[in-house]
C-alpha cells in the first residue's frame, strides 16, 4: 500500500467564477463528495448540502493523509512569474474582481488569496513527498494553473502552479531533473512557456489537436527553444480518440522519454476533461483509462525516482465524471 497525502479545502469554493462559469466552486465540492462517498476521505462531507450521484464506485479500506497547509509565500510565485503580474492580480482582487485574458478567466474579491491557497497546497504535497512523510501526494485546488503563462493569467488559471511547484522543488532539495506530464485535455501551454529553454524539466503534454482546441497551441513540432530543445514533447490527439490512442502514447511515447530523462520527482497535471462525458472537448476517456494511465505513470516514478509523485488538479468540468475520474487516479496511484 503506498502513502498517499491530499491538500484540499472548503476554502476553495472562495474563488467566485460567476454564475454558469465551467470551472465553478462546484467542482471542488464534487471532488470532496467523490472522496468521502469511497472512503478515501475520512469523517462527514464537508459539504452536506451538496448532493452528486456517481453511480457504483469502488470503497476503500484506507483514507488518504490529510495534509494541513498555508498559504504560499510569494517568493515562490516570483520563481515562475514576475512580481508586476502577481501584483495586477492581487491589484483587480483588491477593487472586487474583474475579467482577465478574453473573457474567461474571471476573479472575486478572495481570487488572489485563493489562488495562493492554492499553490500553498502544491507545495506542502512537495514537502511531504520529498521528505518523505508520504510517497504520493493530490492536491484537490483551484484556481487550476496549467495555462498560466509567466507574465499572462489565461484559460481560467492565474498562476503557474505546477511549474512553480518544480521551481520549488529543484531549489528547496537541490533537485536537478524535474518531469511534468500532462493530461488534460488542452494543452499546458503555460507550463510549456515557463521551461520551454530549460533542460533540467521535461515537460510532456497530452492533449486534444491544437487545430481544434483551446488554447491553439502544443503542435508536436513544439520541442523547447535553445538549450530546452527535445526537453518539450507534444502529443496531440484527434477529436474522436479514445483510451487505445491514449494508451498506446503512454507506451510508446511518455514512459521511453521519462526512462532517457530519469527525474528525481514526477509531476502530473491531472486535468480529467479528456473524459467522454466532459463538455469542453472531443476526446472519449473512459474512468478506466485515468486509472490505467497513472498506474503507468506511477510505475515510472516507482522505477525512475523512488516513488516521488505529485499530482495537481487541472480541468475537469463534469461533475459526475470529475469525481469518479479523480477516485480512479487516486487508485492508480496506490490507494487501496
Amino acid at each position: 500500500m503506498k502513502e498517499i497525502g491530499i491538500c484540499t479545502s472548503t476554502r476553495f469554493v472562495e474563488h467566485y467564477t460567476g454564475q454558469h462559469h465551467p470551472e465553478r466552486p462546484d467542482r471542488i465540492r464534487a471532488i470532496s463528495t467523490a472522496l468521502v462517498s469511497c472512503g478515501l476521505m475520512a469523517g462527514p462531507n464537508p459539504f452536506p448540502n451538496f448532493e452528486l450521484d456517481l453511480g457504483p464506485t469502488r470503497r476503500f479500506a484506507h483514507p488518504l493523509k490529510e495534509l494541513d497547509f498555508v498559504t504560499a509565500p510569494q517568493k515562490w510565485l516570483h520563481t515562475v512569474h514576475p512580481p508586476r503580474h502577481v501584483m495586477a492580480i492581487q491589484r483587480v482582487c483588491e477593487l472586487g474582481g474583474g475579467v482577465l485574458d478574453q473573457g474567461d478567466t474571471l476573479l472575486g474579491p478572495d481570487s488572489f488569496e485563493i489562488a495562493m491557497l492554492a499553490v500553498g497546497a502544491v507545495l506542502r504535497c512537495c514537502d511531504a513527498v520529498m521528505t518523505g512523510q508520504v510517497q504520493r501526494a493530490f492536491a484537490s485546488i483551484r484556481p487550476p494553473g496549467h495555462h498560466a503563462e509567466p507574465d499572462r493569467s489565461m484559460g481560467f488559471c492565474l498562476f503557474s502552479n505546477v511549474a512553480i511547484a518544480a521551481r520549488y522543488i529543484q531549489r528547496t532539495y537541490d533537485v536537478a531533473r524535474v518531469a511534468i506530464v500532462d493530461f488534460d485535455v488542452h494543452h499546458g501551454n503555460g507550463t510549456q512557456a515557463c521551461f520551454e529553454d530549460d533542460p533540467t524539466v521535461l515537460f510532456i503534454s497530452l492533449h486534444q489537436h491544437p487545430r481544434t482546441l483551446f488554447p491553439g497551441t502544443g503542435f508536436e513540432h513544439e520541442r523547447g527553444i535553445g538549450p530546452g530543445e527535445g526537453f518539450t514533447i507534444n502529443i496531440p490527439f484527434n477529436p474522436g480518440s479514445g483510451d487505445e490512442e491514449y494508451l498506446s502514447a503512454i507506451e510508446r511515447s511518455v514512459l521511453p522519454a521519462l526512462e532517457s530523462f530519469r527525474p528525481e520527482v514526477l509531476l502530473i497535471s491531472a486535468g480529467f476533461d479528456a473524459h467522454r462525458d466532459d463538455p469542453l472537448a472531443n476526446i472519449e476517456l473512459s474512468d478506466d483509462c485515468f486509472e490505467v494511465m497513472t498506474a503507468l505513470l506511477a510505475g515510472a516514478a516507482d522505477r525512475l525516482c523512488g516513488g516521488r509523485l505529485v499530482s495537481v488538479l487541472e480541468g475537469g468540468y463534469h461533475l459526475r465524471a470529475l469525481g469518479r475520474s479523480v477516485i480512479r487516479h487516486l487508485a492508480g496511484m496506490g490507494a487501496t
